[in-house]
């Protein structure tokens, strides 16, 4: 069975049909930079150019990074155009896509989902924690394999900032650390205080950092944790998105 996916993120929209039994993409994931001003309108018209790339006609589950209440309406947007905030995305998207019928979800939960279902999570019981570190920070929470949904521990306070302005990719890039200054005197310190207030028998690194966790991770000491990178890597938003879209 194959379902649409897609990926909204804060640089690019992407997506692919997916087979839902196999947990992979059916195709090669096609990707349009996501524009700026991201307002709902022109983020629409790059999930549209990605869903017509491929002439999909069937159902369609789409990520969002931010808080996704009802799989419709968006309630923050921390990373995108603040007039997302009480969007119907469901309805939006919807219409801009010619009535296909649409399932909105929280971009690090749709990867949490996925990964708990075909990746590292899979079979895992006790408390799970899915991080994506790219352009913010995403959580996804699970007891025993149940989703906690909209969780947004990537705004928790960290040295008097939000966590993700401290320990996402894009702060890596943005203030020009290396790999082992990141992962130490950031990332580390994120962990302990997530572990501190969680205390999860397993943390999964998600986003697009995931395919060079061999750079970071052996730099993470003193977490009790298991601390493993995400075997879907960046294609787990796209997996979990159209999972969602199945009822799954």
């Amino acid at each position: 069975m194959q379902i649409f996916g897609v990926d909204i993120g804060g640089s690019g929209i992407k997506g692919a049909p997916v087979d839902l039994d196999k947990g992979d993409l059916a195709q090669e994931r096609h990707k349009v930079l996501t524009p700026h001003p991201s307002t709902p309108d022109a983020v629409a018209d790059g999930v549209k150019q990605v869903v017509d790339h491929f002439g999909w006609t069937g159902p369609v589950g789409v990520t969002f990074p931010g808080v996704v209440t009802d799989g419709a309406t968006i309630r923050t947007a921390a990373n995108v155009d603040d007039g997302w905030i009480d969007t119907d995305a469901r309805a939006l998207l919807g219409g801009r896509l010619g009535g296909l019928p649409v399932t909105v979800v929280n971009d690090a939960d749709a990867a949490g989902v996925a990964e708990m279902n075909f990746g590292a999570g899979r079979g895992r019981r006790g408390t799970v924690i899915l991080l994506t570190l790219g352009t913010g920070i995403g959580s996804a929470v699970f007891v025993d394999g149940v989703l906690v949904p909209n969780t947004e521990l990537g705004h928790l306070e960290l040295d008097g900032h939000d966590a993700e302005k401290r320990a996402s990719s894009k702060a890596r890039e943005d203030h020009d650390m290396t790999w082992e200054h990141w992962a130490v005197h950031r990332v580390r310190k994120y962990l302990a205080h997530v572990e501190m207030l969680f205390s999860p028998e397993l943390f999964i690194i998600g986003g697009g950092v995931s395919r060079k966790s061999h750079k970071f991770l052996p730099y993470i000491e003193g977490i009790k944790a298991e601390i493993v990178p995400a075997q879907l890597q960046n294609n787990a938003g796209i997996v979990g998105a159209a999972m969602r879209a199945a009822g799954r």
